[in-house]
């Protein structure tokens, strides 16, 4: 850079066109050259007048606003003040009579480099992104929503078409390298870059800002903790259901309190949908065929709820499993449908603990203990029994344990006449429902009725060293 001050200007712009007299005086004691976004031919009196209508210079050295003054010592930027303040321009050029006859403060206006969808085209053209997927050309004549159908990219629902644009400004969600590999992605482990899990979230309807929530989603899925192969080839219900805690949940709008289960969220519904596209689309988990579920269940589109942190004497889920009270995490569960547990008539936190247990009691079959696991979701009215008595997590969670408790002898196979249950050589024990750390209890739904829901979890979390809930806390 050859010159000391660089000034951004645009002709569309009041706060421009009121300093060419100040920038025509500069300009004759200063070189100073000048980068002009639209129209520089009203800078016709000035000298050094560049051409920045493809906003080239803007994009390099992030223009935000204009006017802006840059100052340079050979090519490091020293300085830079935006639109018009007379005491920093007189600052930054060394001059203490610039500006004398215009007022002394004017705001400017947006640079033309930061207009929608622009800074992604420039990243695209003059930055380091360069997507490197393969690109499919249809035809202008073809109804890209039909065309996504019939080449087998949706989950049923329609899907929006992942064009270079939007998958840069999905880009823009996350720190990460669109390049960087995040794992093999089952069922056929084929290597999947951040750039991939961008055109998925695009084609599930997510904002860029979800980008770091599914990101970590996916580190959890690719634990083998987690066992996202045998999700998918089990003929079981379940699928991925993810419960996000901390400060993130907020901030993206995820939705923790009525209806969270449902439709009408914007985050709820599209960021698990982002993960189980991207196993479908570069896993190739296609229903029917590595995906033999015989009944599946309408979460498989995608199950995304936040956890209601809303009571600080509540510990939330990633507390409770180690995280800090700060952290932002997503915890991931085999989840099958939801199952509403109704206890009008509770009315002590006891009564109420042995009304959710006989709810909990069925998930998988009410004879099989210890082969899954289950995400309870307590709402807000049934919270408030247990929070008047002053129960905490622990006390409701030891309550259920032991109301959960039966005798062997109820539960082997064959007892009262069902051949489905657990070996007949426990028949001699007291057993338990679940496995220490596959009951998640969490705070969540709206108000207005003494209901619960209990979601339960997949068969072969009957081996807990082998497949479990798995949490990540949630990056840049």
């Amino acid at each position: 850079m050859s010159t000391n001050l660089v000034v951004v200007v645009k002709q569309d712009c009041p706060t421009c066109q009121l300093l060419v007299p100040v920038l025509e005086a500069l300009q004759s004691i200063q070189d100073v050259s000048i980068y002009v976004q639209d129209d520089a031919e009203f800078l016709s009196s000035c000298r050094n007048v560049h051409d920045d209508a493809e906003l080239e210079f803007s994009y390099q050295y992030h223009i935000e606003t204009v006017p802006t003054l840059l100052q340079f010592d050979g090519a490091d930027e020293v300085a830079r003040t935006e639109g018009w303040d007379r005491a920093d321009w007189r600052r930054i050029c060394a001059d203490d009579n610039l500006g004398d006859d215009i007022v002394p403060f004017q705001p400017g206006c947006g640079s033309l480099s930061m207009m929608p969808g622009v800074p992604e085209q420039l990243a695209l053209r003059y930055g380091s992104l360069q997507l490197a997927a393969r690109r499919v050309q249809l035809s202008s004549e073809l109804d890209p929503a039909e065309e996504m159908y019939d080449r087998g990219w949706t989950d049923g629902l329609p899907v929006i078409a992942p064009t270079d644009i939007r998958i840069a400004r999905m880009l823009t969600g996350t720190s990460r390298q669109a390049d960087e590999i995040v794992g093999l992605i089952p069922p056929n482990l084929v290597e999947c870059s951040v750039e991939k899990v961008a055109i998925n979230a695009v084609m599930a309807g997510c904002r860029p800002e979800y980008m770091p929530v599914i990101l970590a989603a996916i580190d959890a899925a690719l634990d083998p903790l987690f066992c996202m192969h045998g999700l998918l080839c089990t003929t079981w219900f379940s699928g991925p259901a993810l419960i996000v805690n901390g400060p993130i949940a907020r901030q993206i709008g995820l939705n923790s309190g009525t209806n969270c289960f449902g439709q009408g969220t914007r985050a709820n519904s599209t960021i698990g949908r982002a993960l189980q596209l991207l196993i479908r689309n570069v896993g190739g988990g296609r229903p029917g065929e590595i995906d033999r579920s015989v009944f599946g269940h309408p979460g498989k589109v995608g199950f995304c709820f936040a956890e209601d942190e809303s009571d600080t004497d509540w510990t939330p889920l990633h507390v409770h499993r180690g995280f800090a009270a700060d952290d932002s995490t997503v915890t991931l569960f085999h989840g099958d449908g939801v199952h509403g547990v109704r206890a009008h008539r509770a009315r002590s936190a006891a009564e109420l603990s042995a009304a959710l247990a006989l709810g909990l009691q069925s998930v998988c079959h009410p004879k099989l203990y210890g082969f899954s696991g289950a995400i309870l979701a307590l709402s807000p009215d049934h919270y408030a029994i247990f929070r008047r008595e002053g129960w905490a997590r622990s006390e409701i969670e030891s309550a259920l344990v032991d109301a959960l408790k039966r005798p062997g002898t109820e539960l082997i196979e064959g007892a009262r006449g069902i051949a489905e249950g657990i070996d007949p050589a426990r028949a001699e024990e007291i057993v338990d429902k679940f496995h220490p750390g596959t009951l998640l209890v969490v705070r969540a739904g709206g108000a207005g009725a003494l209901l619960s829901a209990v979601i339960g979890g997949w068969a072969a979390m009957r081996r807990p060293h082998e497949v479990a809930p798995v949490s990540r806390v949630i990056g840049a």
